[in-house]
C-alpha cells in the first residue's frame, strides 16, 4: 500500500514514512492510493474479535510494511484494558429515541482522542526504534488532541512533543491535564489566538521543507493518516455490536470541528461499510455545516471565530476537510489544489453544482447546535437516562436525533467525558459533573506553559532552543 498527496505533488511513499512527515511536500495530505474494500463474509467473521484484533485486521489494509504481529503486539499494548478500564475498550451505551452513544472517552484523558493517539504512542515509537532516529512532534489542539498526543508519547523514546494552544480557551480541565506534565519531552506552546492560528502555524514550519527535514518535523493532528487510519476502527466496532445481521445499516453523528473523525466514518463507509448516513454536527462555529447546506466553503477569520461552550470545536479552517474534498472532485489532484489557491486568494471556493452527491452518493447531512441547545441536551438526556454527557457529545445528541429512521441505529460518537467541562455541566443540571477519582487533584499539579505571542517565528525559535543537535 503506497500513499500519494491530495495535491499530486508527492512520489508514492510507504507507510511508515508518511507517519513520520505529517503533511506532504506540497502542502497536501496523505492519503491511500487506493481504499480497501470489506465484504460482508469478513464482517461477519470480525465480530468475535476482540478491539485490539479489529484494529489489527483494519489497520494492516493499510499497514503493509510492519509485520502482522508486530502490529498485533502494537494494537494490544494501545488497546489493553489497564489502559482503557475494560475489556470492552469502546462501550456502547444506549439512550433514549433510536439514539446511542459509541463510548470513545474510555481513555486516560478521558476523550476520544485517545482512541488514535494511543496507537501513535505505539508505532511511532516502533517505527523511530527500527530507523534509529528521532523525531519532534509539531502540533496544535483545540482542547483533547493535545492531552491525548502528551500522554500517549510522554516518556516515548525518539520523540519530543511541541504542542500548540490557544490561550485562554480551552476549559481548566484541559488545561490542567496538558499543562501539568513535567516529561522533558512534552512542550506546552500557549499562544495568544484561536486554534486556526496554532493550526496555521503548525502549517507553516512543516511546510518550510529546509526546517522540516533539519530539525525533524512530524505531525500528531489528524493531518497525519495514521490518525484516520487508528479512527476508522471504532466505526466497524460500533456497527458490528449495534447490528445482528449482514447488510444492516447503521447511522453516526458526529461533532465535527477539524473533520478528522467523520472523515474516519467516510473512509468507513467507502471500505463497504453499511452506513446510511453521517450526520455532522457543528457548534455555532458553522462553516462545514454551511458547506453541506450550501456548496460553499468559506472558512471565518479568528475575529469571526466564537469561543463557545464546545471548545474544541471552535475550528473555522478544518485541515481534514480536503481529503474529502479530494474525493468529491473524484481525485482529480489539480482541482483540489485549484480549490485551495482559489481559497487562498478569496476566501472560500464554491462546489455547489456537487450538493446533490453529498448524500445521495456520500450519506453526509449536517445540522448545528447552540449554548441553548446544549444545556438543554445535557438536562434531558440526564433525566431520561441518567447518562451525563459532554457539550460536544450534546451537540452531536442534538443534531444525530433530528436525523434518526426508523429501524436504523443512530450511534452517536461521544467526544470526551463530561468532567472536562465543569462549568457547563453545571450550568446544565444544576451540579458538577464527577471527577474520577485518579483526576480530583488535578487542578492542584503546578503547571509548565510557556504563554507567547500568536507568531511562527517565536515557535521556530522555541523548537530550535529545545531539540537535540538537528540533523
Amino acid at each position: 500500500m503506497k500513499y500519494r498527496s491530495t495535491r499530486g505533488g508527492m512520489a508514492p511513499q510507504a507507510f511508515s514514512d508518511i507517519l513520520l512527515e505529517g503533511l506532504a511536500p506540497d502542502g497536501g495530505l496523505a492519503l491511500p492510493e487506493r481504499i480497501p474494500t470489506i465484504d460482508a463474509d469478513t464482517l461477519e467473521a470480525w465480530r468475535a474479535l476482540s478491539y485490539a484484533e479489529l484494529a489489527a485486521e483494519v489497520l494492516g489494509l493499510y499497514i503493509d510494511d510492519i509485520p502482522r504481529d508486530d502490529l498485533l503486539s502494537l494494537t494490544r499494548a494501545a488497546y489493553d484494558a489497564s489502559v482503557f478500564g475494560s475489556e470492552q475498550i469502546v462501550p456502547l451505551k444506549p439512550l433514549n429515541h433510536g439514539l446511542t452513544l459509541l463510548g470513545l472517552s474510555e481513555g486516560p484523558t478521558l476523550a476520544f482522542k485517545d482512541m488514535a493517539m494511543q496507537f501513535l504512542g505505539q508505532v511511532f515509537e516502533y517505527v523511530l526504534g527500527k530507523r534509529d532516529a528521532t523525531l519532534n512532534i509539531l502540533g496544535a489542539t483545540s482542547g483533547d488532541t493535545g492531552s491525548a498526543a502528551e500522554y500517549a508519547l510522554r516518556g516515548k523514546r525518539g520523540v519530543n512533543v511541541f504542542m500548540l494552544s490557544p490561550h485562554g480557551r480551552m476549559s481548566g480541565f484541559q488545561r490542567a491535564q496538558m499543562y501539568s506534565l513535567q516529561d522533558r519531552n512534552i512542550h506546552n506552546l500557549a499562544l495568544k489566538g484561536v486554534f486556526d492560528d496554532c493550526q496555521d502555524i503548525v502549517k507553516a514550519l512543516a511546510g518550510d521543507l529546509d526546517f522540516k527535514s533539519r530539525y525533524q518535523l512530524g505531525a500528531v493532528n489528524s493531518i497525519n493518516w495514521a490518525r484516520i487510519a487508528a479512527q476508522v476502527v471504532y466505526y466497524f466496532w460500533g456497527w458490528l455490536r449495534a447490528t445482528s445481521a449482514p447488510g444492516q445499516q447503521v447511522s453516526f453523528a458526529v461533532p465535527s470541528g477539524n473533520f478528522g473523525n467523520i472523515l474516519s466514518g467516510h473512509i468507513a463507509r467507502r471500505m463497504g461499510l453499511p452506513v446510511r448516513r453521517l450526520v455532522l454536527a457543528t457548534n455555532e462555529n458553522n462553516v462545514l455545516e454551511e458547506f453541506f447546506r450550501t456548496g460553499i466553503y468559506r472558512p471565518r477569520s479568528a475575529e469571526q471565530t466564537h469561543a463557545t461552550s464546545s471548545p474544541s470545536m471552535d475550528i473555522s479552517r478544518a485541515s481534514n476537510f480536503e481529503r474529502f474534498v479530494f474525493d468529491l472532485l473524484d481525485q482529480d489532484a489539480a482541482k483540489v489544489k485549484a480549490c485551495w489557491k482559489q481559497l487562498d486568494e478569496t476566501g472560500a471556493f464554491d462546489l455547489s453544482e456537487l450538493k446533490p452527491l453529498f448524500e445521495s452518493r456520500y450519506g453526509f447531512v449536517a445540522g448545528t447546535s447552540t449554548h441553548a441547545d446544549r444545556l438543554a441536551t445535557i438536562r434531558q438526556v440526564y433525566e431520561e437516562t441518567g447518562v451525563l454527557i459532554d457539550p460536544h457529545t450534546a451537540d452531536g445528541v442534538k443534531v444525530g436525533a433530528a436525523h434518526v429512521e426508523e429501524g436504523i441505529p443512530m450511534l452517536v460518537l461521544e467526544t470526551a467525558m463530561p468532567a472536562k467541562f465543569g462549568e457547563t455541566i453545571q450550568e446544565a443540571i444544576g451540579k458538577p459533573a464527577p471527577i474520577p477519582a485518579h483526576l480530583r487533584e488535578l487542578a492542584e499539579l503546578p503547571q509548565r506553559v510557556e504563554i507567547m505571542d500568536c507568531d511562527a517565528e517565536l515557535v521556530r525559535n522555541y523548537i530550535k532552543a529545545h531539540v537535540a543537535t538537528p540533523a
